[in-house]
């Protein structure tokens, strides 16, 4: 797309004819906003103060048409405007999204501070797999935040994996991240035994409630990475019974789930009787949100991998 510019009054203009059928729509108007910052060198503040004068010339990444085609797809296609966009914005960096991801949620940016506060120094220059990696924005977080450390993300997904690599080389991270393709641990045997930390975010909507989601995700968002089965928990317990063989003595467990599955993914790392130190953990708005547990000085039960 060519960009082209515009004055003030004819973004002005544009801006309350985007929120006005937004508004119809029950889209919010930080959405139009946020599509404005995204195709414009204009702040949040800018926007909000509408402190740019009518006759003010700005430059957009492209035409006022296109820019009203992408907004109906927002608003009539439920199209998220992330996918709208091609980014979005997850703890301090922005990650490039299609169609073929998840859009990394804000609430799972946690995962990330809880990791680096439960591990110690040791487990902090270790090896650490993300599982299930989607734009790879938990592998990238961690190897942000544990510099030291040997990230390893996994996919099922070759198309998955293209946008994850694009953001780790967007980052310059592509040199501390491996990447490979496989199902869960499967592309990682030659790590049995020296994991210090595995994250994750599987799929966990019961399989009869991804279809009741909001008409964003449902239609546009990867059903693969939302469907775990019957009651939500398949790729949980999966990995609850293989994590055994790969983790170090103390090494963390730790994975996000659906708010109300806590109580049943803490009796099913018990009855595997290979954890200790299991905690179900918050989010920001007081949902039980994530459960971490560590591996067993003594393994007393390892279930081989699939």
């Amino acid at each position: 797309m060519n960009s082209e510019r515009i004055t003030g009054r004819e973004l002005w203009d544009w801006r309350r004819w985007a929120t006005k059928i937004g508004a119809d729509s029950d889209v919010s108007h930080r959405e139009v906003d946020w599509l404005l910052q995204s195709v414009a060198n204009l702040d949040r503040l800018t926007l909000r103060l509408q402190s740019i004068d009518d006759r003010s010339s700005i430059e957009i990444s492209m035409s006022l048409e296109q820019l009203s085609a992408l907004w109906l797809d927002r608003v009539e296609q439920r199209k998220p405007v992330q996918y709208l966009v091609g980014k979005t914005f997850w703890r301090d960096f922005e990650l490039v999204v299609s169609p073929d991801v998840l859009i990394p949620r804000p609430e799972t940016e946690s995962i990330i501070d809880i990791a680096l506060t439960v591990s110690n120094r040791i487990q902090q220059q270790g090896i650490w797999v993300d599982l299930g990696t989607g734009s790879g924005a938990m592998a990238i977080g961690l190897a942000k935040m544990l510099p030291d450390a040997e990230i390893h993300a996994v996919d099922f997904s070759t198309a998955v994996l293209k946008i994850a690599r694009i953001n780790a080389a967007r980052l310059d991270l592509l040199d501390r991240i491996h990447f490979s393709q496989g199902s869960w641990w499967s592309s990682l045997g030659h790590l049995k035994g020296k994991v210090a930390g595995m994250l994750s975010n599987p799929p966990y909507i019961p399989s009869q409630e991804v279809l009741r989601l909001q008409p964003e995700v449902v239609k546009h968002e990867p059903h693969l990475a939302l469907d775990g089965g019957m009651d939500g928990l398949d790729a949980i317990r999966l990995l609850v019974d293989t994590a055994p063989e790969y983790l170090q003595p103390g090494g963390i467990w730790l994975i996000e789930m659906m708010a109300g599955q806590g109580t049943t993914v803490v009796e099913l790392l018990n009855r595997q009787g290979s954890y200790t130190d299991i905690t179900i953990i918050d989010d920001l708005a007081g949902l039980d949100r994530f459960v971490l547990a560590k591996l067993r000085d003594e393994v007393l039960n390892i279930i081989p991998s699939c």
